[in-house]
């Protein structure tokens, strides 16, 4: 069996790959495994469990909840939340294990689970492993020691969650948003009620767009992956600044008011230096991944910041947090951490924060978005070739070496192996776009004679 879990969790297609018997025995698995670790030592367990609004979260939600209270965990079922909202009630009502229902940025007929630890921080590699084994041992035969009587869990409905999370929001924003004029794009998502709510708390006049999730069209056509009607109507409505999220939540993109895409690098930067400012930016730091645009990596050069990268994945990007201590990270795609206030990417905080340093400064958000130039960054993806080889092939890296010394400074070059398919992403930056696609067209023919 390929390992089901992936980089967040366990996605699918939902009643395909990712069915109600997987998501109930993955629950079981998880309850037994976190009690052999010890998580539950001494008390009656809790969980809380969580769901973006798509049609099959339902009755995944419904599989996730039998698995866990038939293995003696009690369930906390808070109902349509952004995934940082169930790791932040996980955290603060003191819960032994989170799960959330949600297949993120993709598509309706996907969907996924994901897993928080106590304090509402991931899963450790290990224990993930070790659920899975679990599962496999079962599924193939093993009978579970199920608890009976009074052993097995009690399921109550969360009301609370929403209030704790719009609260907790407004509650660690640096100042309001009073005179701010802000579209929000919902993406149909977990965030359709939550986002809406925190920002006209926060003082801003709110303008909503895909809000209106029905089960079937998160995602679709718009949110974080699709900008095109967020940049129309903030045009329209005369906004100061469009925030986009995901169908979780986890992630934020944002326009500017001429309706120009303002992505994750730009919005790091301007928080970092937002963050300096107030002496939150610990130790002077800002942790990117390697696909950071070198313009971002200029901008926190000639600002005296360091910027540490991490391979692409925000599970790096928080791994390096914690274990050194930072304060602030994220990817282009709009995953920013601001880990004294979330203990993953939290789409809906970073909107507020970016807001709020607007507010705050009063300058527009395009002009604090041109502390840093976005240099044109092309990626060409080249498949069916042998991407294990791309690292040892002398003709691959002489094409890389001569590609490097033609954009000299301003420019650079990234290959990478995918981490699912058998193809290697060619990426090329340059300060001109027509260079950069000549440079990623010559080095994706030399991948592709080379390794094919």
């Amino acid at each position: 069996m390929g390992r089901l879990f992936g980089t967040d969790g366990v996605r699918g297609v939902a009643n395909a790959d990712l069915t109600a018997e997987l998501a109930l025995g993955l629950s079981v698995a998880a309850a037994h495994v976190l009690a052999e670790a010890g998580t539950f030592e001494g008390h009656r367990p809790t969980a809380v469990v969580g769901r973006d609004p798509r049609a099959s979260g339902e009755f995944l939600e419904a599989a996730v909840v039998a698995g866990l209270a038939s293995a003696g965990v009690d369930v906390l079922r808070v109902g349509v939340l952004p995934t940082p909202a169930v790791a932040y009630l996980t955290g603060v009502l003191g819960a032994d294990i989170g799960v959330m229902l949600s297949a993120s940025h993709n598509a309706m007929p996907d969907n996924g689970v994901k897993f928080f630890a106590r304090g509402g921080h991931k899963l450790a590699d290990e224990l993930e492993d070790r659920i899975e084994t679990v599962y496999e041992q079962h599924r193939t035969g093993e009978p579970w020691n199920r608890p009976t009587g009074g052993g097995v869990g009690r399921v109550t409905d969360y009301t609370e969650g929403f209030e704790r999370y719009v609260a907790h929001l407004i509650g660690v924003l640096p100042n309001r948003l009073d005179g701010l004029k802000v579209v929000l794009d919902e993406a149909h998502g977990a965030a359709a009620r939550v986002s809406p709510e925190a920002f006209a708390r926060a003082g801003a006049e709110v303008v909503t767009i895909g809000a209106e999730p029905d089960g079937l069209n998160i995602n679709d056509g718009c949110g974080s992956t699709h900008l095109d009607l967020l940049r129309a109507a903030v045009v329209e409505h005369g906004a100061d600044l469009g925030i986009a999220h995901d169908g979780d939540a986890d992630r934020c993109l944002a326009v500017d008011a001429a309706g120009e895409e303002v992505d994750g690098d730009q919005i790091l930067a301007v928080l970092a230096l937002a963050m300096r400012e107030a002496g939150r930016l610990r130790r002077n730091t800002v942790v990117g991944t390697v696909m950071s645009n070198l313009g971002f990596k200029t901008a926190m050069e000639r600002e005296g910041i360091e910027l540490v990268q991490t391979a692409v994945g925000d599970r790096y990007v928080l791994e390096s947090m914690k274990a050194e201590g930072y304060a602030l990270g994220g990817e282009q795609s709009g995953h920013v951490i601001v880990l004294d206030h979330a203990t993953t990417g939290d789409g809906t905080l970073t909107g507020l924060m970016l807001a709020a340093r607007v507010a705050a400064t009063g300058r527009t958000l395009a002009e604090l978005a041109g502390v840093m130039r976005r240099l044109p960054q092309v990626l060409v993806n080249v498949r069916d070739v042998d991407k294990s080889r791309v690292d040892t092939s002398a003709e691959v890296a002489a094409a890389v070496a001569e590609a490097e010394r033609e954009l000299g400074s301003t420019g650079r070059v990234l290959l990478r192996k995918s981490g699912t398919e058998p193809l290697v992403r060619v990426m090329v930056e340059a300060a001109d776009i027509e260079q950069a696609r000549a440079v990623a067209g010559q080095l994706a023919d030399v991948v592709k004679s080379a390794l094919g």
